[in-house]
């Protein structure tokens, strides 16, 4: 059909022209089309005239006020600097050139821009500006504006920067059109991932407040910014709360892929530093929804009156996301931890099944891949297309890459756990370690093994314990030590740590975020995803696979060629993930019928206020 269309269209073009016309018809047909909108996996859900998405209300109600909750604090508005601790708003003051969707995988539509286009060859792409595109202050949103916030991301965040490094130039190439150029065709995302940029207002930034000072983009700031969202700050208080009022006049409300969405008159985010004393807050009605992490919580710590009697409801929603990897990341930059042995054996003593039994009531699985719960996870031994791409890097892996299909040892019983330590000593005898007075040292220094976890959250220390148990019989001395967001964050960046748990979010059409996450090139960087310090060749080869894969079937199997090699070397402890979204909420909301399938809850996004249900649930 879309080959069909565009012979029509050529043939439209040719007719057009009239008699005599033909080598400049010939060149406009050779001109890539406008589209209105982007998708990485097939065909858009949505044609050119869609009205609205199929998982909102179009008629939702405006109106009512959300209380949400943020965990850590804040320091800043600034978005684009990687230091401090930036409140987590900017979704909601500031809109991208495209918008994605939430039913679809890696698709996104119009936004501040209306079109998009680009050569077969991906080697540019060119979005055209919504005519009606508008800040808050009225001024049209600019070309100029696009290209200065590219500017601006590259220069003050260092991980953006790799992040776009591919893109070499920006330019106006129209009175309301902006051309990114990419230093090579052939990367299928590129177009879309420079469609995700939140455009910035230059003339706000490089104005004066309110005192006459000079705004400084590289610094950060508390002043409310200038945005062209749907909301804007009212106010806030520095690290306790902030408060967004919804734009009544916001230019975007009716464009197709925001109609139904935002429709709360106020948003209040208060700060907790413990998910504890955020359950209590919870509980006596001071927060409106919440999304419990914790299973031993979602099982014991709601039932209370308001739950029971139904002014409280508990929902689990099904999100068909790739759950990513959760796991303890170990700094590789450390020389113990070094020896792919040394990191099997730890693996060895992390009873996964022992956690999920007495601390989690059987909620979760154990993480098995980087792709989890996916086509693109590495399952059995590779397939013949995915063999073929493992046998380029055939000279820099693991042999039972080829061989034996990763698994994680299995623990839950007294003989499964002395096995699991057998093994985790003979492991550790070969990389040159052996135990001294019930202590695991180095034979060669004497230095004993010990390892900090850090965390900024009690949320894992139950978890942590029950592993500085079973370490403690390997003879190695685990000690958690949880620390404020600010110190968590300063030394995440600064890589001053021995372990931390963390998680890397995936998409179900992985590509140039890769890099950021295992590439050689971001293991130094300040502020890269690449927290564990990972350098690995074969793993930077199997990077360019995925990002350069020509379509969906060598995309799959580039990427299971690279979740096999990352297992295989067990840079990671892998923890374990749920498959479900675990919420909480006061009774004084509606939703949708049909929900995203890639967006979880979506609250508040696509929910709205409901006073019947509120009269019910009772003054707040």
């Amino acid at each position: 059909m879309a080959a069909i269309a565009r012979l029509l269209a050529a043939f439209a073009i040719l007719f057009a022209a009239g008699p005599g016309a033909g080598p400049r018809a010939a060149a406009a047909a050779d001109t890539p089309r406008w589209r209105h909108g982007l998708s990485l996996v097939g065909q858009l859900r949505y044609g050119p005239d869609f009205r609205h998405t199929a998982y909102v209300n179009p008629q939702a109600p405006k109106g009512g006020l959300v209380r949400l909750s943020i965990e850590g604090t804040f320091d800043s508005f600034n978005p684009i600097l990687p230091r401090g601790a930036t409140a987590p708003i900017a979704g909601l003051l500031y809109m991208p050139l495209f918008e994605d969707s939430l039913d679809e995988i890696s698709t996104a539509y119009g936004a501040v821009a209306e079109a998009v286009r680009h050569p077969d060859d991906f080697s540019s792409v060119t979005y055209r500006l919504n005519p009606n595109a508008r800040w808050h202050d009225g001024r049209p949103i600019t070309p100029d504006d696009v290209i200065w916030t590219m500017e601006q991301v590259k220069k003050h965040d260092p991980r953006m920067a790799f992040y776009y490094r591919n893109v070499v130039k920006v330019e106006q190439s129209g009175e309301r059109e902006v051309t990114f150029t990419f230093d090579g065709p052939g990367n299928r995302e590129k177009p879309q991932i420079v469609g995700q940029l939140p455009i910035l207002p230059r003339h706000w930034w490089e104005g004066r407040d309110a005192q006459g000072r000079q705004r400084d983009i590289g610094q950060t700031t508390l002043e409310p910014p200038l945005g062209s969202g749907p909301y804007r700050i009212r106010s806030f208080e520095a690290g306790r709360n902030v408060v967004l009022e919804r734009v009544s006049d916001w230019w975007a409300k009716d464009l197709p892929i925001y109609v139904g969405l935002h429709n709360f008159d106020e948003l209040r985010f208060e700060v907790y530093r413990d998910d504890t004393v955020e359950l209590e807050a919870f509980k006596a009605d001071q927060v409106d929804f919440r999304v419990e992490s914790s299973a031993r919580a979602w099982a014991t710590a709601y039932d209370f009156p308001a739950a029971r009697d139904g002014r409280v409801l508990l929902e689990a929603f099904t999100d068909r996301s790739p759950a990513g990897m959760q796991a303890v990341i170990l700094n590789l930059r450390l020389p113990k931890f070094a020896d792919v042995r040394v990191r099997r054996a730890l693996n060895l003593m992390f009873d996964f099944e022992t956690m999920n039994a007495n601390l989690m009531f059987g909620a979760y699985r154990r993480t098995a891949s980087y792709f989890e719960d996916t086509e693109l996870a590495a399952r059995g031994l590779p397939g013949p297309e995915e063999l073929a791409i493992l046998e380029t890097v055939r000279d820099k892996v693991p042999p039972e890459v080829f061989t034996t299909p990763y698994a994680n040892p299995v623990g839950g019983s007294p003989d499964a756990q002395r096995a699991n330590l057998r093994a985790a000593l003979a492991l550790m005898r070969e990389a040159g370690y052996e135990v001294r007075d019930r202590r695991m040292v180095n034979v060669r220094t004497g230095e004993p093994f010990r390892i900090e976890l850090l965390l900024n959250s009690p949320t894992f220390e139950r978890h942590a314990l029950a592993y500085r148990t079973a370490l403690e019989r390997l003879g190695i001395e685990l000690t958690p030590r949880t620390v404020d967001t600010a110190q968590y964050i300063n030394r995440l960046n600064d890589r001053r740590f021995d372990a931390i748990v963390g998680t890397y979010p995936q998409t179900l059409s992985p590509g140039n975020e890769q890099r950021d996450f295992f590439g050689s090139e971001a293991a130094d960087r300040p502020g890269s995803f690449n927290r564990a310090g990972i350098k690995d060749p074969a793993v930077d080869q199997l990077i360019q696979r995925v990002i350069y894969a020509k379509d969906r079937a060598e995309l799959v199997a580039a990427t299971r060629a690279l979740d096999r090699v990352l297992l295989a070397n067990s840079y990671m402890i892998p923890t374990w993930f749920s498959g479900q979204i675990r919420t909480a909420r006061w009774n004084r909301y509606g939703r949708p019928q049909t929900m995203p399938e890639y967006g979880g809850a979506a609250f508040p996004a696509i929910w709205w206020w409901d006073p019947a249900l509120a009269q019910r649930a009772g003054p707040r």
